[in-house]
Parts: structure tokens; C-alpha cells; sequence
């Protein structure tokens, strides 16, 4: 199983940007895909997932502003954020793990990660 993060960059606060993660050697419907962060100096904490039923879940401090999305034909999870805060400057993680309906914001209940990309907001 792999997962290639893309999408990370500089971009000043208020801006957009778009993660994509593309996923190999899975069933990928079969998979809750998931996305977390990790900022300089913190844990990894859980940002926003969709379950195969396509059921999102989001962390609090980022809702309205991020929206989780799917494509199953194309293997690809994405993670469009707007608004984009100083504060969401961090390594992004997508995450998969088979659909087991518990702990969905739990980083260690997802077997499979990217290798993280970078997003950084300037003020």
C-alpha cells in the first residue's frame, strides 16, 4: 500500500491551497482515508476524514474552512482548504486504513500514511 501527499506550499494567510493524495495497492472504497498534521514541535493531530461511505468527520478548528473530498475512480482523496491561517502552518499526513467505523481521529488507528506535505502560511 502506498500514498503519494502532494499539493503543499507557501501561501499567505486567507489563501487556498489543495492536497492531493493518491493511493496504490489498496481497494480503495473499501478504506477510510483521513488527513492529519503535524506542526514544529507538536503531536500529529487529526484534521479531517472520510469513511468509504463518504461520511466526514473534521476537527474543530477547522471547519468551514476545509472540505475532505474523494474520487474513488481515480484512487485520490483531496483536502481543499480555504482561509488558511498562520496557524494551519504544518506537514500534512493522508491517512488509510479498511473501514472499521471507530476511532476515526485516532492516528493510530490508520495502518497506511503519505510522506507528508509541507503547507506554510505566512501572516
Amino acid at each position: 500500500v502506498q500514498l503519494q501527499a502532494s499539493g503543499g506550499g507557501l501561501v499567505q494567510a486567507g489563501g487556498s491551497l489543495r492536497l492531493s493524495c493518491a493511493a496504490s495497492g489498496v481497494m480503495f472504497s473499501d478504506y477510510d482515508m483521513g488527513w492529519f498534521r503535524q506542526a514544529p514541535g507538536k503531536e500529529r493531530e487529526f484534521v479531517a476524514t472520510m469513511s468509504r461511505y463518504r461520511n466526514e468527520r473534521y476537527t474543530d478548528s477547522i471547519k468551514g474552512r476545509f472540505t475532505i473530498s474523494r474520487d474513488n475512480s481515480k484512487n485520490a482523496v483531496y483536502l481543499q482548504m480555504n482561509s488558511l491561517r498562520p496557524e494551519d502552518t504544518a506537514v500534512y499526513f493522508c491517512s488509510g486504513r479498511r473501514s472499521n467505523g471507530i476511532n476515526y481521529s485516532s492516528a493510530s488507528a490508520y495502518a497506511y500514511w503519505g510522506q507528508g506535505t509541507e503547507v506554510t502560511v505566512s501572516s
